[in-house]
């Protein structure tokens, strides 16, 4: 599992949420292991397409996407880069991951950054299929999969809602803790 996530995440595209849900299906008691073993496999498998994007990449990006989508995928990344790759780690395919992957690199995001953030969205995306596969199978990867790819619009609108009261909530949280006041001592 860790072999095929990594090379999944190299540039190959492999059934991971597959392999995952047999594994968690079979092995109910192991479910977290096997999202930790995933979710690192993905991250470390991520590192040549970093290493690519950042020799290089921009000239790669640009010409996959849109001038006007390249400049909103930057501004993206300076705003808050962890969670500009973290939340389309999330999401499973048809998400362009592998271009965000590109974007980080190109926008020279810090490798330690880079590697838990997608652990950290992968880690959320196969412990979200683990919980459903106990729940309800390994046949819901199938079904998950053909709902999200007939709704795509919709996920994403309601991802960007997510990312949005988070980051509302994270302001207004840090906004109403006190700021410690700043004393001077009279010489």
């Amino acid at each position: 599992m860790f072999a095929i996530a990594g090379i999944d995440s190299a540039l190959l595209g492999m059934p991971v949420d597959a392999i995952v849900a047999a594994y968690v299906y079979q092995d109910r008691h192991r479910f977290i292991l096997y999202v930790v073993i995933a979710s690192l496999g993905s991250a470390l498998g991520s590192i040549p397409l970093y290493f690519i994007g950042y020799f290089g990449g921009e000239k790669v990006l640009r010409k996959r996407i849109s001038e006007e989508r390249f400049l909103k995928i930057h501004q993206s990344f300076e705003q808050h880069e962890f969670w500009a790759l973290m939340f389309p780690g999330m999401l499973p395919p048809p998400m362009p991951f592998k271009l965000f992957v590109l974007a980080a690199a190109v926008f020279e995001m810090r490798l330690t950054h880079f590697l838990g953030a997608i652990f950290a969205g992968r880690f959320v995306r196969f412990l979200v299929l683990a919980l459903l596969t106990l729940e309800f199978g390994p046949q819901i990867v199938e079904i998950a999969g053909s709902g999200f790819r007939q709704h795509f619009g919709w996920v994403l609108l309601a991802a960007a809602i997510a990312a949005l009261v988070w980051i509302i909530l994270w302001r207004r949280k840090a906004a109403a803790r006190p700021t410690g006041e700043i004393t001077s001592e009279a010489s």
